[in-house]
């Protein structure tokens, strides 16, 4: 078997893996899987729009967004991703409102970084609220409900967080805190001790079988004031120090298991702290990861939507729609490897035709008496490939249509300068009179 037929079939059997997983709801279980069969069989769209679904399910739509747009360019006929992104698509203004909501997410880190506990809670609700998939919001909110120690909140939310991602690693591990805080934890193990184990027999559980004598007169009387007091003498002698002991002993027992709690309360604060320094690190890195999407006006989302709106207008074979779409993208908001191999595709086209059929366009507007969006065009062309004289020269006569001549004998200038040897040049020299 050669190396490529071996590498299918071990993705081949980690996607099964997350398909089981994910019929649980193991989400996190699941997506681990596909990204190994991923790693295996990067061109496997199956396991992609899966993971992609995952995503979506956690809350995450950018990120399934990204893993459908990379599938439907790997396979773009008879592929389920396309119609995932139609029907986000379809919800008017749901990725505007998507990217709204990861500002909101961002803004309560920030809050809950500069100890604004109290705003970053009433931030991070109104974000579940818009979206109650959101399991890293769920997660923040329910350290910061422990942070100011109402576990019982956080136990909530976190509860949310296992009925969408049941295995959810660190909501098992932040559920364990909450319910040893609440004393949940204590009476769930109580319930186990108790269906698993056979009830101990007591003292009093022992019969002991009494005796009979026929006794009359004043041997009855003998022998009830000899009970009476070898009754006393056992109290006395064996039963007050037994019970004396049993107290020492249980007293001894109750303060040993209060130790063993505080020293237990104070590893769990330590622990919580580490998680919390864990949770801050991250925080810190999402803050990182998403300051670009965070300064662009409309949002990481909008320019894969943008994408996603070129890839099929140049399906279409509508080259007008791709060149005005693509100038005005900001592709350096993509930053995910094989999207980016996308954007550089398209670049490469802009670059060679694209940039003229801006220039088309911009003679058409230009012819159809819209000169603002004639000088548009033409700019965008020139942002595509500025070694255009052409275009320069028809900018320039625009400007000097207008009266505007400062601009119009600056743009003849750059043609005279650069392209002294054309047609153009001695144009431009003309235009300016001399």
């Amino acid at each position: 078997m050669d190396y490529e037929n071996r590498c299918r079939r071990i993705a081949g059997g980690y996607y099964n893996q997350g398909l089981e997983k994910a019929k649980i709801r193991d989400l996190s279980g699941a997506a681990e899987c596909l990204k190994k069969s991923l790693h295996f069989h990067k061109y496997q769209t199956d396991a992609r729009n899966l993971l992609g679904l995952i995503y979506y399910e956690m809350g995450e739509t950018a990120e399934s967004l990204v893993q459908w747009i990379i599938s439907l360019n790997l396979q773009p006929e008879n592929n389920r991703a396309g119609e995932y992104i139609r029907k986000i698509q379809g919800k008017l203004g749901r990725l505007e409102a998507e990217s709204q909501n990861i500002k909101k997410y961002n803004q309560a880190l920030a809050l809950a970084d500069s100890d604004n506990d109290d705003l970053a809670i009433l931030q991070l609700n109104r974000v579940v609220e818009f979206n109650p998939h959101f399991v890293k919001a769920h997660l923040v909110l329910a350290l910061l409900y422990m942070r100011r120690g109402d576990y019982t909140k956080a136990g909530k939310s976190l509860y949310k967080v296992l009925q969408i991602d049941k295995n959810h690693p660190k909501a098992l591990w932040y559920m364990s805190i909450a319910k040893a805080h609440t004393g949940r934890a204590e009476v769930e193990r109580k319930k186990l001790n108790n269906a698993f184990s056979h009830r101990q027999m007591q003292d009093d559980d022992i019969i002991l079988p009494p005796t009979y004598k026929e006794t009359t007169g004043w041997l009855t009387i003998i022998n009830i004031t000899v009970g009476l007091a070898l009754g006393a003498a056992v109290i006395w002698f064996l039963v007050m120090p037994a019970m004396e002991r049993q107290l020492n002993h249980r007293h001894n027992a109750e303060m040993t298991g209060i130790l063993e709690q505080v020293n237990q309360k104070n590893q769990e604060i330590d622990s919580l702290k580490e998680e919390m320094s864990a949770m801050e690190a991250e925080r810190n890195d999402a803050m990182t990861s998403l300051q670009s999407m965070e300064e662009n006006e409309q949002g990481v989302l909008l320019q894969y939507q943008r994408l996603v709106q070129i890839l099929k207008a140049r399906e279409a074979e509508d080259m007008n729609t791709v060149v005005t779409v693509y100038s005005d993208m900001d592709a350096s908001l993509i930053t995910d490897e094989q999207t980016a191999a996308i954007v550089a595709e398209i670049r490469s086209y802009m670059e060679t035709e694209g940039y003229q059929v801006l220039a088309s366009l911009g003679n058409e507007a230009r012819d159809g008496g819209n000169q603002e969006a004639a000088l548009d065009y033409y700019q965008k062309s020139l942002n595509v490939k500025g070694d255009n004289p052409q275009v320069i020269y028809d900018m320039a006569l625009i400007y000097q249509a207008r009266e505007e001549r400062d601009q119009a004998n600056e743009l003849f200038g750059q043609v005279i300068m650069n392209y002294p040897n054309t047609d153009l040049a001695s144009l431009a020299k003309e235009a300016r009179g001399y």
